[in-house]
């Protein structure tokens, strides 16, 4: 019986194919206690799983294609350092032995005490790295247990009418359901050739999302029971626009969307053709395409899709899992140089790191309940906070700045104290560069828009930055009131609500009218559905994740600004934008 199960759409396209399951290895964990004389066992046997998946994940990496996603190479080394985390090792000890729990209990338990941190945090795209944690802790238990590869081989595929729609062949093809993918088994992913993915969890800053988006593959998250719905080998379809997995459709709906997955690679082949056309309206506007990085790595990706530079480059990824231990200058230096270096000369964006004080990475974590992170000391407020640390990052990106453009970009600012700090940073840092004679190139200097207070404070911000960046995730979630990540409101996140779309607008036109530049680099800059509406309001910088680029560019080419611009102030009038922008 056809039926569908809904999600996330995190990357576009159709898969058809055979579903290969994928269980969870922790669903039967034994619970019980050992004898004193055990205890050094019991942590031998999980020091001795830890180190065959450390050597499991280095192997991968030493193997890896070179056409491998850069993405897949910097979320296997996260993994490696959860591997290595003392939080987790030491903990495991604890509960062996003060507790005199088996190794299993003892490493589940200090799973769900650091797991308990992460759903603390606010920012989504740190929060979602529980389930690197939750799959490093999988892949010990796996060895411990003595399983095999969580990427099994599917079983023999049954013939049955609708095969004869798709491939009179063997050789079908394939797609993956599972709980949750992890860095090493989207790599067995890329090298079986599967045609799409569908996980019961994850979000759109998932790394599944990352990677899915990366590899331009059919992807559906946060779908919930979907692994236990769906049996071996059922024919499923992945509709990656809509969010929707359909399981055994009939012959009716495989031929339409069998059309549909046709379309949509004939679509593919014509945007290719984009890469080297330059984003330029039909009314000769050139318009400005950048792409959103998290890692030096990520810069070939940018360019092979056009980008003409990197409008946000998320720093915050290299101070992910230290544990106490952040990188330091030379670490920090050399990574933000690779990204100069890899763009050839384009200009990189370096936001200063986007954490908070409830984060694991943090140093100075207090002891106590934050009640509310999303409003907490995070971002600006947390590297003002630790002025040593700040400034460690500010000599870092100063330094890179003396082998390309390099611009500052500086999050959540809301308060002139804040912007007057935030800058005398910036200078004592020059000065100690300075003092030791160190080189430094010059940098703009950029503060990001998220906070209603910050669009309602243009004057200000605009006396003191070369640009502003609109994050339009924050700007929405804090212009409503919603937390984004929270199931119960998620619904009424609505990037086309009145009052977000007047902050934007008045943006975007306060920095036109003294001339400075401005881009949005949140999901709606990446997200067609928008890009005709940010033209009309006037918006020329667009940074979104390289994979992205080449559909908006095809809407910037058949745009005409001057007419968009009547259009969208029609938009900002309606009662419901929503409707409005549809009716078009």
């Amino acid at each position: 019986m056809t039926f569908s199960v809904h999600g996330l759409a995190v990357a576009r396209g159709i898969a058809i194919g055979r579903a290969v399951l994928i269980a969870s290895s922790r669903v039967d964990v034994a619970h019980y206690f050992v004898e004193a004389s055990q205890v050094e066992a019991e942590i031998g046997r999980v020091r001795a799983a830890r180190n065959a998946v450390v050597d499991e994940l280095h192997r991968l990496q030493h193997e890896m294609p070179r056409d491998a996603p850069p993405e897949l190479t910097a979320l296997l080394d996260v993994h490696l350092m959860l591997l290595q985390d003392e939080m987790l090792t030491s903990g495991v000890k604890h509960w062996v032995t003060d507790r005199l729990y088996n190794a299993e209990w003892a490493l589940t338990t200090q799973l769900e005490v650091i797991a308990r941190q992460f759903d603390e945090m606010e920012d989504e795209y740190l929060r979602e790295r529980k389930a690197d944690l939750e799959q490093v802790v999988e892949r010990i238990l796996r060895y411990m247990k003595g399983a095999a590869s969580p990427v099994a081989a599917p079983p023999p595929a049954r013939r049955r009418q609708q095969d004869l729609l798709l491939d009179d062949t063997v050789d079908v093809p394939l797609v993956l359901v599972a709980h949750d993918l992890s860095p090493a088994d989207m790599l067995q992913f890329k090298k079986s050739v599967f045609a799409g993915f569908v996980t019961d969890v994850g979000g759109k800053t998932s790394h599944t999302a990352i990677v899915a988006r990366s590899m331009d593959i059919p992807a559906v998250v946060g779908a919930r029971a979907a692994s236990q719905l769906v049996r071996q080998d059922d024919w499923v379809i992945i509709d990656g626009d809509a969010g929707v997995m359909i399981v055994d459709p009939s012959p009716i709906i495989l031929a339409e969307y069998g059309f549909k997955q046709r379309q949509a690679e004939l679509e593919r082949e014509r945007l290719q053709r984009l890469r080297h056309t330059p984003a330029v309206t039909l009314d000769g506007r050139k318009i400005e395409l950048l792409a959103n990085i998290e890692m030096p790595e990520d810069a070939p990706a940018a360019l092979k899709a056009g980008a003409v530079g990197v409008g946000l480059f998320r720093s915050e990824f290299l101070f992910m899992g230290r544990q106490g231990d952040l990188p330091g200058e030379e670490e920090q230096y050399q990574a933000y140089k690779r990204a100069v270096d890899g763009m050839q000369g384009l200009p990189v964006t370096i936001r200063t790191v986007d954490v908070g004080a409830d984060k694991p990475l943090d140093r100075s974590v207090r002891d106590g309940t934050h009640l509310n992170p999303a409003l907490g000391l995070r971002a600006i407020r947390w590297s003002l906070a630790d002025p040593s640390m700040f400034l460690t990052q500010l000599r870092a990106i100063l330094r890179a700045a003396a082998h390309g453009q390099v611009h500052l970009l500086i999050p959540m600012l809301a308060h002139a104290s804040e912007i007057r700090q935030t800058l005398s940073l910036v200078d004592f840092a020059r000065a100690e560069l300075d003092n030791r004679g160190q080189a430094y190139g010059p940098v703009k200097l950029g503060a990001m828009i998220e906070i209603p207070a910050a669009a309602l404070s243009l004057k200000v911000f605009l006396k003191y930055f070369d640009f502003l960046s609109i994050g339009t995730n924050d700007l929405i979630q804090y212009t409503l009131a919603i937390d984004r990540t929270d199931e119960s409101v998620a619904h009424l996140y609505d990037p086309l609500h009145p009052a977000v779309l007047k902050l934007v607008a008045d943006t975007i036109a306060a920095c036109q009218a003294q001339g400075k530049g401005v881009s949005v680099c949140g999901e709606m800059a990446g997200d067609v559905a928008f890009t005709r509406l940010l033209l009309g309001l006037g918006l020329r910088s667009f940074s979104m994740h390289p994979a992205q680029i080449l559909a908006v560019k095809q809407e910037v080419l058949r745009s005409d600004t001057a007419k968009l611009a009547t259009w969208a102030q029609h938009v900002l009038e309606a009662e419901d934008p929503s409707k409005t922008l549809l009716g078009t």
